[in-house]
């Protein structure tokens, strides 16, 4: 299978450490993207002022319960606000993906992020 490196755009930026672990685990840019847009866990990342999300790789219901074996995480941060004077918008941030990942198994829970910061981010 051969690998495409994702493309910088208005919205998101690819770091070269990004892209390297997504060949590595394998990973598509529109599959860390996804767990961007709709984690199921968010927590403050490990480096300052990051954020790292988390989506199972595999979900499935046992005895009513979701479970999985795997995750995908991605660790990003958000690139101040931008004012837009043609549309008149405020408030857009650009993400720039520092790192993506594979965890196999499920993984402890630390800090999650504030809930007042999580408005600011709002994406």
């Amino acid at each position: 299978m051969q690998f495409k490196a994702p493309k910088n755009t208005e919205k998101y930026e690819w770091t070269r450490h990004a892209v390297i672990k997504m060949k590595q685990y394998g990973l598509t840019a529109q599959r860390i993207l996804r767990v961007v847009k709709n984690p199921q866990r968010v927590e403050e990342g490990i480096v300052k002022n990051t954020v790292a999300v988390m989506q199972p790789s595999s979900l499935i219901t046992k005895d009513g319960k979701r479970v999985w074996t795997r995750e995908i995480w991605a660790m990003y941060q958000s690139k101040g606000k931008s004012e837009s004077e043609n549309q008149k918008t405020i408030g857009l941030q650009k993400i720039r993906l520092i790192s993506a990942w594979r965890y196999p198994g499920v993984s402890p829970k630390r800090d999650p992020i504030p809930e007042e910061i999580l408005r600011e981010l709002d994406l």
